[in-house]
């Protein structure tokens, strides 16, 4: 009897060696038919890279997506949809997204962006930003004789930021006084930054300064030497644009070299 049940269990062992391989393969069966595990970490790798945590829940998740969709593709074929010039059609063009994907995706692959590249265009970054910011404050107004009234006030003792809150046309900065933030003179037109770099600290613009916007009074309240961010900080922001001009001039040389008839 001992040896009887010894024997069963020799062959349930082995059955159950045989058998594992085969279910390893599949995440399930649905009706029938097997589901193999690649699909499932197929899109596994597609959550990874949108940038979401594996977690045992979102494997379980995956998991139940994978199997709902043998579902409804077993009932599309059952349906016959897979002989439609609509799913014919779509399945083209799902093939043409693919492969450009995977030809663009080999192009950044075989030509990364260096270390050497993204230091040469921080360097042109800092060239053409460096110099001086300004901390100023203005106030715009429709006409010169409106502007020549607030100069002649703020002459006699008025206070500047009380008549930009008043006056000022500009919504942003007149609520805070005229106040502009720090900024490069680059950002502002060009009849703006020629009056305002002209003015020392504390200094306000004793004539009216005119451009598509109106008229100005500017006033500098306070000036530094620009305050550039590090190229650690902006490395990745580099490397993300110089991959992007890349892969962008690589479609334009494939465009130039084709024959289109």
């Amino acid at each position: 009897m001992k040896k009887k049940l010894m024997s069963g269990l020799v062959a349930a062992a082995l059955l159950g060696a045989v058998a594992l391989p085969v279910s390893a393969q599949n995440l399930a069966i649905v009706n029938g038919k097997p589901v193999p595990k690649e699909r499932a970490e197929a899109l596994k790798q597609q959550v990874e890279r949108s940038g979401r945590p594996i977690t045992p829940e979102v494997e379980a998740q995956i998991k139940e997506e994978v199997i709902a969709r043998e579902i409804f593709m077993q009932e599309a074929k059952k349906a016959g949809l897979e002989g439609s010039a609509d799913y014919k059609a779509q399945m083209e063009l799902a093939r043409q997204t693919i492969l450009i994907r995977e030809l663009f995706a080999d192009f950044q692959k075989k030509h990364p962006v260096t270390d050497a590249e993204i230091q040469a265009e921080y360097d042109k970054f800092v060239a053409a930003n460096s110099g001086k910011e300004y901390k100023a404050s203005h106030i715009l107004v429709e006409t010169e004789d409106q502007a020549k009234s607030i100069i002649a006030q703020i002459e006699k003792g008025a206070k500047f930021e009380d008549l930009a809150k008043k006056e000022s046309k500009d919504p942003g900065s007149g609520a805070r006084g005229g106040d502009l933030d720090w900024a490069s003179p680059s950002n502002y037109v060009a009849e703006f930054t020629e009056a305002m770099v002209k003015l020392k600290k504390g200094e306000m613009t004793h004539v009216p300064v005119k451009s598509q916007f109106g008229w100005h009074i500017i006033r500098v309240d306070d000036m530094r030497d620009a305050q550039l961010p590090k190229l650690e900080e902006v490395k990745p922001q580099i490397a993300q644009q110089l991959q992007q001009q890349k892969l962008a001039t690589f479609q334009e040389e494939l465009r130039s070299k084709a024959k289109i008839q």
